[in-house]
C-alpha cells in the first residue's frame, strides 16, 4: 500500500532496497514502461533514454517487429533446451550471422548463449581446442563480463574484481591504444611484442580478444590501422584474433560491426550480444568453420543458450540493422551528434575529448575522478534524460541513444546534457 508522501517509485525503490543484494547497484530510475527511446516511470514521468540498457536496445525499445515475433513465438513454445530438441528459429539465427559475419573463411559457423560474458568464456573455450595453447591476451581498458574468466580479463578492479580473487590463469595483458592518452598503435605494437619477450611465449598463446570501440572502458576507438597490425601480429605467430563486438556491434557505430570500419581485417571469430536480442537475452561466437568445430560434440552448450523466445527477437533484429536504409540513419545519427557534442565542447572546458566511431560516441572529462562525470549523470537525470558514466577513472559520459531516436527526443536529450554539464 502507498502511504501518504510517498510514490509508487518510492515504494518499489524501499523494497529494492529491502529484498535486492546491495551489491546491485541500481540508480533511483524505475521503469514501469518503455517505447522508442523513452521510458516512463510508475509516477507517469517520462526520461528521454540515452543508456538503452548500456547497449540493449539499438533498434529501440518494443521494436514492433520484435514484439510480434515474440507473441509468435510464445504461441508455439518457450524453452526448448536445443542440446534436446532442435528448433528452427536458433538454426536461422546461425544462418543469419553467417552470412553477415566480418570474419576469415567462407564457411561460417555458430553457438549461442544467454550473455555476452559467456560468449566472451566460449570464445576462449574454442580457441584453446582449436590450438590447442593455454594463453590468452587482453588490453588495457578492456571489459569483458563479470564471471571469473571474463572478470579476470576485465581491466578495471573497482567495482568489478575487487575481493572476488583469485582469479584464472594464463591471462595477459597489454596496453591498447588510447591517443588521448598518448599511447599511439606503434606504443602499443610495441607493447605487445615486450610482452611476448617478457610475460608469455607468444607459442602457448591461443588468442587475442579486442574490442574495436571499448565500451566500459571508455569508448576508445582502435585507431585506423590497428586492427590490421594486431592481425598481421596475431597471425605471424598462429594467435587466433577473436573480435569483442558486444557493446560495439549490431549497428552501435553505423555499421552492422564495428570492425568493418577497418579495411582488410577478417577476424577469427566474433563474440556477439547485447542488442542483438532486442531486449532478450542472447549473444553468440561467430567463426570459420575448422575454429568452431575444433570442439567436440557436448564440449559446447547451455540450458537456456539460445532460447526460442530470443531467437526469434533477434531474427528481427539482424533484419531491421541489415538494412541499409537503418544503417544510413545510424550514420546520420553520429554525425549529427557528433557536431552538436563538438559545439557542446567548445563551450565547456571541463570536457577533454569527443570521441567515438559513428554515433557511438562519448565526452572524457579533463578531471580524473568520478565525482563531476557522476554529478552530470545525476542533474540530467533530475532533468528527465537517462545516462551513463564509464572509463577507467569513471570520468567520461557515454551516449548510447536507440538508433531509432526521433530527432525531437535527441535534440532535447543532447539540451538536457549541456544543462547538466554546466549544473
Amino acid at each position: 500500500m502507498q502511504t501518504r508522501g510517498t510514490t509508487a517509485s518510492d515504494r518499489i525503490l524501499a523494497e529494492r532496497a529491502r529484498y535486492v543484494s546491495r551489491g546491485m547497484a541500481t540508480p533511483k530510475l524505475v521503469v514501469a514502461h518503455a517505447e522508442g527511446a523513452r521510458l516512463t516511470d510508475p509516477d507517469g514521468r517520462v526520461f528521454i533514454d540515452f543508456a538503452g540498457g548500456i547497449g540493449c536496445q539499438n533498434t529501440g525499445h518494443r521494436l514492433p517487429a520484435v514484439v510480434e515475433a515474440i507473441k509468435e513465438q510464445a504461441d508455439r513454445y518457450l524453452h526448448q533446451c536445443f542440446m534436446v530438441g532442435v528448433y528452427e528459429p536458433y538454426v536461422e539465427v546461425c544462418k543469419r550471422l553467417a552470412e553477415l559475419s566480418p570474419c576469415a573463411g567462407d564457411e561460417q559457423r555458430s553457438i549461442l548463449v544467454n550473455s555476452g560474458a559467456e560468449a566472451v568464456e566460449n570464445a576462449v573455450k574454442i580457441a584453446r581446442a582449436a590450438t590447442g595453447r593455454p594463453a590468452v591476451v587482453v588490453f588495457d581498458g578492456a571489459f569483458h563480463g563479470r564471471t571469473l574468466l571474463a572478470m579476470t580479463m576485465t581491466s578495471k578492479v573497482k567495482p568489478y574484481k575487487a575481493g572476488f580473487g583469485p582469479f584464472a590463469p594464463e591471462v595477459y595483458r597489454a596496453p591498447a591504444p588510447y591517443p588521448y592518452h598518448g599511447i599511439s598503435s606503434d606504443d602499443a605494437i610495441a607493447a605487445l611484442e615486450h610482452l611476448f619477450k617478457a610475460d608469455v611465449d607468444p607459442s602457448t598463446v591461443a588468442c587475442v580478444v579486442l574490442e574495436p570501440v571499448q565500451g566500459e572502458g571508455g569508448f576508445v576507438v582502435m585507431p585506423p590501422d590497428y586492427p590490421a597490425r594486431l592481425q598481421a601480429l596475431c597471425r605471424e605467430h598462429g594467435i587466433l584474433y577473436v573480435d569483442d563486438e558486444v557493446q560495439a556491434g549490431v549497428g552501435r557505430t553505423g555499421k552492422m560491426w564495428a570492425i568493418e570500419h577497418y579495411e582488410g581485417v577478417e577476424p577469427d571469430l566474433i563474440v556477439s550480444g547485447k542488442s542483438i536480442g532486442g531486449g532478450l537475452p542472447l549473444a553468440g561466437v561467430t567463426g570459420r568453420a575448422e575454429v568452431m568445430d575444433a570442439v567436440p560434440p557436448g564440449g559446447l552448450g547451455g540450458t537456456f543458450g539460445g532460447n526460442p523466445l530470443s531467437c526469434v527477437a533477434a531474427l528481427a533484429v539482424l533484419d531491421t540493422v541489415a538494412d541499409d536504409g537503418f544503417l544510413e540513419r545510424a550514420t546520420e545519427l553520429g554525425e549529427r551528434l557528433r557536431a552538436r557534442l563538438e559545439e557542446i565542447a567548445k563551450r565547456r572546458p571541463e570536457i577533454g575529448e569527443v570521441r567515438g566511431l559513428g554515433p557511438m560516441l562519448a565526452l572524457e572529462l579533463v578531471e580524473r575522478t568520478p565525482d563531476r562525470a557522476q554529478a552530470v549523470v545525476a542533474a540530467a537525470f533530475e532533468r528527465g534524460l537517462v545516462l551513463l558514466s564509464c572509463g577507467l577513472y569513471g570520468n567520461v559520459i557515454r551516449l548510447l541513444p536507440p538508433l531509432t531516436i526521433a530527432d525531437e527526443d535527441l535534440d532535447e536529450g543532447l539540451a538536457v546534457l549541456e544543462e547538466s554539464l554546466a549544473a
